[in-house]
């Protein structure tokens, strides 16, 4: 080797340590995780000793799984909103499906999708302080039950109530969104939708008002019927 060839090299390996002692650890390891074609491996302090030192070892995930991760959420995403569009499609082949749309409004979130189906001020979905289903929301169950049979998600059914006069000495707000919720998971069941697929029905009473500026105003009496996400959200 030439005496030229050799300094030069070795001005090289001493560079190299000089730059590896002034990189920060975190550097260190995020110049480590980009050279890993599916995972590194994250050191942390856990005390004590032993075999490993007081090291334990837990798998970070790496760019790549990260991307697999969006990919698959915005493929259940896109799904999603088929269940949405077959939804929309009932409106106007009949005037009882048109008017039952009138109570809808549909979402996509990070939990699913949320269709959301409401009282208004001349149509109820229940009888009066009641949890007897009205003929709307046969007509809604109809239609709801043929859009989420598209896909096999988990459904969940959540009650909410319109708060009730203070003077009540006992408030039903909470035995009432439990019968309700448990009264369209008994719609959705007789129009043959897997009880199954059914991950939670509960009753929210008026803790999650529609119209907070209008407690006792007939929009906070609803249910959210939400086709629950497989894939979590990857951002």
């Amino acid at each position: 080797m030439a005496y030229a060839d050799f300094v030069t090299a070795m001005m090289a390996f001493f560079l190299m340590l000089w730059l590896l002692g002034s990189v920060t650890e975190d550097k260190r390891k995020g110049i480590a995780d980009y050279f890993s074609p599916t995972f590194s491996i994250q050191s942390q302090s856990a005390g004590g000793s032993g075999v490993l030192g007081g090291q334990s070892f837990s798998v970070v995930e790496s760019i790549t799984d990260d991307i697999a991760t969006k990919e698959r959420f915005d493929a259940e995403s896109r799904l999603l909103q088929e269940v949405a569009k077959a939804l929309e499609a009932f409106s106007g082949q009949t005037t009882a499906q048109e008017l039952a749309l009138q109570h809808v409004n549909i979402r996509l979130t990070d939990e699913g999708l949320v269709v959301d189906i409401f009282d208004l001020p001349d149509s109820a979905l229940f009888d009066a302080g009641g949890s007897t289903p009205m003929p709307i929301l046969a007509v809604l169950a109809d239609m709801i039950a043929q859009a989420f049979a598209l896909v096999q998600n988990p459904v969940s059914v959540v009650a909410h109530s319109a708060a009730f006069p203070s003077v009540i000495r006992e408030n039903p707000v909470w035995p009432l969104t439990v019968d309700r919720a448990m009264a369209m998971r008994q719609e959705l069941l007789r129009r043959e939708l897997d009880d199954l697929r059914f991950a939670r029905v509960v009753g929210h009473a008026d803790r999650a008002l529609a119209v907070p500026d209008n407690p006792m105003a007939a929009r906070n009496n609803r249910l959210e019927l939400i086709l629950l996400r497989h894939i979590p959200s990857g951002r």
